[in-house]
């Protein structure tokens, strides 16, 4: 009896290795040994820059925080100490859009946190 192979499967397999490493350059485009490669590696940097990208998002936020509180005589780590102390749950991504779009809501905010 013959020896039964799926190469269906083994080129749909190969087939999605090369269309994740469509656009590279040389043999990394068209080569199955080097695209796999070259595709792993390109995973394992998205990986990393998804939880870079909110970190950056965080450290945005927190400058933006700090640049409307000293505005408004105040600091940074002051202002998220009062928030806390009188439970005022508002999360670093809406105080830095109220800091840079909305300042009197921000100064608001500030004066109901004293």
């Amino acid at each position: 009896m013959p020896r039964s192979v799926n190469a269906v499967a083994s080129r749909a397999r190969r087939k999605k290795i090369l269309k994740a490493a469509k656009g590279y350059f040389g043999r990394r485009k068209n080569v199955i040994s080097v695209a796999k490669n070259a595709v792993d590696k390109a995973m394992g940097y998205a990986f990393i820059g998804r939880k870079l990208k909110k970190r950056a998002y965080r450290q945005l936020w927190i400058a933006r925080i700090n640049a409307g509180a000293r505005i408004n005589g105040t600091t940074y780590s002051k202002l998220m100490h009062r928030l806390s102390t009188n439970n005022i749950d508002l999360n670093r991504k809406s105080l830095a859009d109220l800091a840079l779009n909305h300042p009197d809501s921000f100064k608001a905010v500030l004066n109901a946190a004293k």
